[in-house]
């Protein structure tokens, strides 16, 4: 029996494991230049300013009726105010057409208090009554009459589902004598001292011993022969 044959080398080939390459990563983003980061920074400021360029354009187109009123008020300097004999300061914003309101006369008028720019007592002030809001009634009372005698008082709705007595506002002495000689559509400005106003007590945010403005507006005049 002769001998197996010898065992030829291996023909297979030789396996070479490679590893694959990884992409290389990619170079870190440069910062942006100076001049590209305050151009960015100048347009977001600038897309601001429009903004409110644009809630300013449409307050100025429907103003709130507070500001509107109160871009519309004249200015008075204290030299152009005149004065009663008994010193009382005041200036004729509107000059009326109307008959005159004399004393003993009765007259429907509207008045605003305004202290420091805020408006304290107010005729033109709409109240609840008996559930329903009533528009603001002109005060009436006789010139030269002694103040106060004339406030009616209204039945209102309270918290608690009950009515209470609601005077008509309280207006300062000086109104009852500072309306002579205005006529009908006029509108006065008043200076009214502390003595002439709420004197010691004060009234609301009008504090004690406190000058304040009062502005009447004269509606309607019944002449004492009528009355």
């Amino acid at each position: 029996m002769s001998p197996p044959p010898s065992m030829a080398p291996s023909a297979l080939p030789s396996r070479t494991f490679h590893r694959p390459r990884l992409p290389s990563p990619a170079p870190p983003t440069p910062p942006p230049p100076r001049e590209t980061a305050v151009a960015c920074r100048l347009s977001r400021r600038r897309v601001a300013a429009q903004l409110l360029l644009s809630a300013g354009f449409l307050t100025a187109v429907s103003p709130l009726p507070a500001l509107a009123a109160r871009r519309g008020r004249q200015t008075v300097r204290p030299e152009d105010y005149a004065s009663t004999p008994d010193g009382l300061k005041y200036y004729d914003l509107v000059e009326g057409k109307g008959p005159t309101a004399e004393k003993g006369s009765t007259v429907q008028v509207h008045f605003d208090c305004i202290y420091r720019s805020i408006t304290v007592v107010s005729s033109r002030e709409a109240k609840l009554l008996a559930g329903n809001r009533s528009i603001a009634q002109p005060y009436v009372f006789t010139v030269g009459s002694l103040p106060g005698k004339e406030r009616k008082r209204d039945f209102a709705d309270t918290a608690n589902g009950l009515y209470s007595a609601q005077a008509s506002p309280k207006p300062p002495a000086a109104m009852y004598m500072i309306t002579e000689g205005m006529k009908v559509g006029g509108k006065r400005r008043v200076i009214v001292p502390p003595e002439l106003g709420y004197a010691k007590k004060g009234l609301n945010e009008i504090p004690p011993d406190a000058s304040f403005e009062l502005n009447i507006e004269l509606l309607q005049v019944i002449p004492p022969a009528e009355n």
